[in-house]
């Protein structure tokens, strides 16, 4: 057993020695309340506190739907986490949708309600899934003197401009090439366009002519061509199969925050925040992780991708409303300064939040001078945030131990996937629905592919 797990698991064991040697006495305490704002908090202390706090922000929630206080992602992690003496804690946010601007300040207001009514933590990380990976790294931005690490996952760590404008392109295309100009892009006000948008999608999934245009859509996302997170990723030359898991990307997870929710984001913002004036679209297909299976459906189409790539070019582009652009950078892009360790994970197969994502972050922190802070790790799996419980408390446990050593445990491949695996078969599981997969950890030496449209406290 590595020094890692063998040092959280006799966490655990003196946690549980000490409640039975009390006669059970001790209980976990649950503390719930609400915020000025109507947001709610949950608190989970464990009977022996090991005086580090988790405080945990959850990803975007659709509006509309439910938006109750989480503490943790999954219960697993929690319930192993509790038992090693750690406590949690989180707030619901005051709105749903694109709510940065809301979820910082109601993640400070969360600790201090943590600190009255439990104590003031000895060390404190920020973790968080999605945006709330986002609202991790806005929390290390914003208020690094509250606290002493982070663990941003499958984060939208590019910055609010950059991943608008990416999803943009993205649409862009699409609209030109296969739509014929008949969708919102932007300033969307038709309550039919997602669905319109869904309905040519499935069209064009038909004609080899459809699935070569909508491969250089998914090109200028950088989607990948992995769906399933309990499949093995299609090989590189399998084109056929790529472009139907992209098919399935689109139509299911990306389309509708393109298409749709993109129309929450500009009420916020007072305006669009997005714009491609300037953009050689050819140039970045030629740097997208995608720019072999583009070449190859377009041959196989008998299409003009020289052609296609010149509509684009000569297409009216789309400028941004400057104040929105503001509203947007504001909550939030990134400076690069890490004043404390981050560690950062990400699934190399995720559609939603690419994986590209971690390379803009990684840019920006080496811009700021700050990569000794910096670590990030890869797990081989398609998904968004479709991490097994194993994997991710292994992640808090590296990022624990350079707390507690002061030092970067050395993050071979081997080792993370060890540490991973000895926490034993009801960890090492996907959580599918309410079924538990067994699934390995997959941690994988990994390098992004430049991120396609960056923007941050640097560039623009």
């Amino acid at each position: 057993m590595s020094n890692l797990t063998s040092r959280i698991h006799l966490s655990a064991l003196t946690a549980i020695l000490i409640v039975v040697l009390c006669g059970g006495a001790a209980a976990q305490q649950r503390i719930t309340g609400t915020l000025p704002d109507g947001a709610t908090y949950v608190i989970d202390v464990p009977p022996i506190w090991n005086g580090t706090l988790l405080l945990y922000s959850h990803g975007y929630v659709v509006p509309g739907s439910s938006n109750p206080a989480l503490d943790v992602g999954d219960p697993l992690t929690g319930g192993y986490m509790l038992a090693a003496g750690y406590a949690l804690a989180g707030s619901s946010y005051a709105t749903t949708g694109w709510a940065v601007q809301q979820a910082i300040p109601d993640q400070i207001a969360t600790l201090d309600a943590f600190e009255a009514a439990v104590g003031t933590p000895i060390s404190t990380i920020a973790w968080g899934h999605s945006l709330g990976g986002m609202i991790t790294a806005g929390l290390v931005q914003e208020y690094p003197s509250r606290f002493n690490a982070a663990l941003p996952m499958c984060g939208v760590l590019s910055g609010g401009v950059g991943t608008w404008n990416g999803s943009l392109d993205a649409a862009f295309a699409f609209n030109t090439l296969v739509a014929g100009g008949s969708l919102q892009v932007v300033d969307i006000t038709d309550p039919d366009n997602l669905t319109n948008a869904e309905d040519i999608l499935y069209a064009a999934s038909t004609t080899a002519q459809g699935q070569a245009r909508v491969a250089l859509t998914a090109a200028l996302a950088d989607l990948p061509g992995w769906f399933d997170p309990l499949s093995p990723e299609p090989p590189r030359t399998d084109y056929a199969d790529q472009i139907a898991n992209q098919f399935l990307w689109l139509a299911e997870v990306d389309f509708p925050f393109a298409f749709a929710l993109r129309a929450e984001l500009e009420a916020r913002a007072g305006g669009n925040p997005s714009w491609n004036t300037g953009v050689n679209y050819e140039q970045h297909l030629k740097h997208s992780v995608d720019y072999a299976e583009v070449q190859a459906l377009y041959a196989a189409a008998g299409l003009s991708l020289e052609a296609d790539l010149a509509t684009l070019q000569k297409a009216q582009r789309i400028k941004a409303d400057p104040g929105a652009v503001a509203y947007l950078s504001d909550y939030i892009i990134y400076n690069g300064q890490l004043p404390f360790p981050v560690l950062t994970m990400h699934t190399t197969g995720d559609g939603l939040v690419p994986v590209e994502n971690e390379r803009a972050y990684r840019y920006v922190v080496d811009e700021a001078h700050d990569s000794t802070m910096l670590r990030q790790i890869f797990v081989h799996r398609a998904g968004h945030c479709a991490f097994t419980p194993a994997e991710t408390i292994t992640a808090l446990q590296t990022l624990d131990l350079r707390l507690t050593t002061g030092k970067w445990k050395d993050l071979t491949v081997p080792d993370l996937n060890n540490d991973a695996d000895l926490l034993g078969s009801g960890y090492n599981v996907y959580i599918s629905g309410d079924s538990l997969v067994p699934t390995p950890p997959a941690f994988l030496k990994f390098e992004p592919f430049p991120f396609l449209r960056i923007y941050d406290a640097f560039t623009k």
